[in-house]
């Protein structure tokens, strides 16, 4: 029996995030300055987000807490909708939209893939989750690329050759990663080294923020969502490597 550690730490971030919207009163879903009962919304989605945190770590209540998961960060990417429609060229609301399906994909295959033993077909749900997450990791090579100078301010200084070199590098690897993904050739080293990445972002580049201005909500809003992420490109890595045998 494998240990699949990918959906424990999407299920801390996940977790994270609902402590993060209670103390900040954080409006995740969106402008709600016109919408009767906003501040009830808000409780609403942190205790989705508690619930299935929590719920997604236990084997038997997993597939709830994928459920809740799935449904909250679903609503959370469709909330970018309105703001591509109104401007389809500007890549900012593109870019939020997918990395909100992003942790979408991740409950998605954590529900089709708990309590499936290795002997078992791969659920088509799965395979939905996993190509979704392909086409988000080919978002974040884009918003990267559109926004290099912008990627390249977060790199700290004294990481050598640069911050200009590092946005350039992991940019091409989030390109290379989509690939591998997509075309399932090397997807399981990809997966596992897009995880590392993305928790070097976490360790390198967001929590020094967040020790240096703890009262910023941005530096805890991007912890959590790099931890989430990063907890889906484990979930994934854990899908590849359970169905490597079947």
């Amino acid at each position: 029996m494998r240990i699949c550690l990918g959906r424990h730490v999407y299920g801390l971030a996940a977790i994270a995030y609902g402590v993060i919207a209670l103390v900040w009163r954080w409006q995740q879903i969106g402008p709600l300055k016109n919408i009767p009962h906003a501040e009830t919304l808000i409780y609403i989605a942190a205790a989705l987000q508690l619930f299935g945190g929590v719920a997604i770590q236990w084997p038997g209540m997993a597939r709830a807490g994928a459920i809740a998961l799935a449904a909250i960060y679903l609503i959370f990417a469709l909330r970018w909708v309105p703001e591509i429609a109104a401007k389809p060229l500007v890549y900012a609301g593109w870019g939020n939209f997918f990395e909100q399906f992003s942790m979408f994909a991740g409950p998605l295959m954590v529900y089709a893939s708990v309590r499936r033993s290795d002997l078992q077909p791969t659920p088509r749900a799965a395979r939905i989750g996993y190509i979704s997450f392909g086409i988000c990791v080919i978002s974040f090579a884009l918003y990267q690329l559109f926004y290099l100078h912008e990627t390249a301010s977060l790199v700290p200084k004294w990481i050598p050759p640069g911050p200009m070199f590092w946005a350039i590098t992991t940019t091409i690897a989030f390109a290379l990663a989509a690939v591998a993904l997509l075309s399932g050739r090397y997807a399981l080293l990809a997966s596992r080294l897009l995880m590392a990445m993305l928790m070097g972002f976490l360790l390198l580049v967001w929590l020094p923020r967040l020790f240096a201005d703890p009262h910023d909500l941005t530096n805890w809003a991007e912890s959590a969502e790099t931890l989430a992420i990063a907890g889906v490109a484990w979930i994934v890595a854990d899908f590849l490597s359970q169905n490597r045998s079947t």
